[in-house]
């Protein structure tokens, strides 16, 4: 083979299609997957978690309706003890060791739901790896690289990112880490962010709220022309038959 042919074939690996399709609702998305079945709820604890309860948009209480059985795990222990005060099933784990997460003995459980962690954590490969003791099946939301606002805010100087996230994951690079981990990845699409469903708080957090609304159901309506700007990227996963 020419090496004209083999630089050929090496800038074609560099470049990826990307998924199509119109984006979901975040918390929609993972609600579906959780219906009817037992989940194991990673990194739950929310740092807004009782304004979100309040909004009625904590995830962990709308997954807790669906599903048949629901535990959840988190580095927190404040966060943890709060949601087992309020009757749910929860634990403090290092959720990146896999020895950690097999010594808690839980339950089998039909599926991981992920929500917005892994860009918090400081080892992906091994949270992936250690799930594989939870379920046999994943799903995880993340921000997606190629957000609009990403392109939006350096105008001014600036970047918008959230002060403890580690990464940002592409549909690419996001199946490359699953694989890496030993799961299949069966679907990626883009998800939008869910509007806050109750308005409380003083006349400025309201008006705040409100805003905020407005401002990811214009989102949702560019999104959906052009998914590739979505908000963040969902992923259905279940364990490789190639896994060693």
């Amino acid at each position: 083979m020419s090496s004209i042919g083999t630089e050929r074939e090496e800038r074609i690996r560099w470049w990826h299609r990307l998924p199509r399709g119109r984006p979901v609702e975040r918390h929609q998305a993972l609600i579906e997957a959780a219906r009817g079945r037992r989940v194991v709820h990673v990194g739950f604890v929310d740092e807004l978690m009782a304004s979100k309860i309040a909004q009625e948009v904590w995830l962990h209480a709308r997954l807790a309706a669906v599903a048949s059985s629901l535990v959840g795990l988190d580095s927190s222990e404040e966060g943890v003890a709060a949601a087992r005060a309020e009757g749910y099933e929860a634990y403090v784990v290092d959720a990146q060791s896999a020895e950690a997460v097999r010594a808690l003995g839980l339950a089998p459980a039909d599926v991981v739901i992920a929500g917005e962690i892994i860009e918090h954590l400081d080892a992906p490969g091994p949270f992936l790896r250690a799930m594989h003791e939870a379920a046999p099946r994943l799903v995880l939301t993340t921000p997606n690289a190629y957000r609009l606002l990403n392109f939006l805010a350096p105008i001014s100087g600036s970047e918008l990112i959230h002060p403890d996230h580690t990464s940002w994951q592409s549909p690419s690079t996001l199946r490359t880490l699953l694989e890496r981990a030993g799961w299949e990845v069966e679907r990626i699409a883009y998800y939008h962010n869910p509007t806050r469903r109750k308005v409380t708080g003083t006349a400025s957090q309201r008006a705040v709220t409100h805003g905020q609304n407005a401002v990811r159901v214009v989102l949702a309506q560019v999104n959906a022309l052009v998914p590739y700007w979505s908000d963040g990227l969902v992923v259905w996963a279940a364990e490789s038959t190639r896994r060693s």
